[in-house]
């Protein structure tokens, strides 16, 4: 059996291979591998927990979405995105913020009740896409739950957790309920009008 190494190894070995000037999101895409899909969408998903950036987070995230569901071993980005420059030490004060929390919860996020990852990651992304279109009804904070919950699957994927991404999915479901419950109240709030 294969040991697996901690999303927080890989993060932090990056700055160890990295140019000293500067990085581009394809090279850091390249370097993360298998990993590269939760990674990317851990980080959007907490970025899109700033009010307002929700929408972007929400565009953004239905791309890796797709790619999941198409079976695509990384997120693709596009040319314009993939080639942009980020410099060295703004990457190592962003891996040194981030390593330690990753550790934190690696202690109790961890490979259990194995699971087929690669035969699930369109079933992920299915449902990723779907909590993707639940950030845009128009109601106040209602971006936080799918959000979150996204950063569950992208953890649960990142680290082969059957056990997380069972309570992720479930989790899902009620999302998405409370979502069609909201927008379905709304509708007849304003059709009482």
């Amino acid at each position: 059996m294969v040991m697996r190494v901690p999303a927080s190894i890989i993060i932090a070995d990056l700055l160890r291979d990295a140019p000293s000037d500067h990085v581009t999101l394809e090279w850091i895409v390249g370097r993360l591998g298998e990993r590269s899909f939760g990674i990317f969408m851990l980080v959007i998903a907490l970025v899109g927990l700033v009010p307002m950036v929700s929408y972007f987070a929400g565009l953004i995230l239905a791309v890796p979405a797709v790619q999941m569901i198409r079976a695509h071993q990384g997120p693709v980005l596009p040319h314009v995105i993939a080639t942009r420059r980020i410099p060295t030490p703004k990457l190592a004060s962003l891996i040194e913020l981030t390593v330690p929390v990753l550790r934190r919860i690696e202690r109790l996020v961890r490979p259990r009740w194995a699971t087929p990852f690669e035969a699930t990651k369109r079933v992920v992304g299915f449902i990723i896409l779907l909590l993707c279109a639940t950030l845009f009804p128009p109601i106040p904070f209602s971006h936080v739950i799918p959000l979150l919950v996204i950063m569950l699957l992208a953890f649960a994927f990142l680290e082969k957790d059957g056990m997380l991404l069972c309570i992720a999915l479930f989790a899902a479901a009620m999302s998405l309920a409370v979502t069609v419950v909201l927008v379905w109240s709304t509708i007849n709030g304003v059709l009482l009008l």
